[in-house]
């Protein structure tokens, strides 16, 4: 590069510095990232669900029912909705995790949808004081309400295949097994946890979890 051309008194490396150099501009902060695209609904507890990373991600409440884009990179995901970004978060692959905004939020913004801690709430007040505890304790759990409204709602819907009585009495077992939500409940009105007498010993399946070593563990 540095080289003169032939019959020439310049080479590559003169012509940059001279005329090329000064026009260049600086690399951009941030590193280049294949950006990639998805489609979501926002659900009425203000967020889009991005199946591949099955992640939850919240969107401003005033988009709640829209079709949206979501684009995303290895880094961020961005939320569009005819061609205007509302919302643009970290990227988590934290499966079936939240990232929210307090802004995004009904509460928030003292906004009552069709969904609503209260109205919740009182749906299961009508079923069962445990039940009603039970929703209440799902609630408290997340750091925004609107995050529990699609567990409480599939709690809830239970009543309609088994009973409010049985859904009162698996509410009743789940808080005592400290495990608040619908799997949990939905696992014991199946296995006909719910009717078993307290005061009857015999053998009963224990749920799955993590603390429990079973019997191999002390042979």
């Amino acid at each position: 590069n540095a080289m003169s051309f032939r019959g020439r008194e310049y080479s590559r490396c003169s012509l940059f510095m001279e005329i090329e150099k000064g026009e260049l501009m600086p690399l951009p902060a941030k590193r280049y990232e294949v950006k990639r695209y998805a489609q979501a609904t926002v659900h009425k507890n203000s967020h889009v669900y991005f199946g591949k990373d099955k992640h939850y991600y919240s969107v401003p409440y005033r988009h709640i029912g829209k079709q949206v884009k979501l684009v995303y990179t290895d880094s961020i995901v961005e939320i569009y909705h005819k061609h205007e970004r509302f919302a643009v978060h970290t990227r988590n692959r934290k499966k079936y995790g939240y990232t929210t905004l307090a802004d995004h939020m009904p509460s928030h913004h003292r906004f009552i949808s069709e969904w609503s801690s209260e109205k919740f709430i009182d749906w299961a007040s009508d079923i069962g004081g445990h039940c009603k505890g039970y929703i209440i304790a799902i609630l408290e759990k997340k750091q925004h309400p609107e995050q529990s409204y699609k567990s409480c709602l599939g709690v809830l819907h239970l009543a309609k295949k088994y009973g409010r009585e049985r859904l009162d009495g698996a509410c009743r077992r789940a808080a005592e097994y400290g495990a608040y939500n619908y799997n949990m409940v939905e696992r014991i009105l199946k296995k006909g946890w719910d009717q078993i007498d307290e005061g009857i010993d015999g053998d009963m399946e224990m749920p799955e979890h993590n603390n429990i070593r079973g019997g191999k563990y002390y042979e």
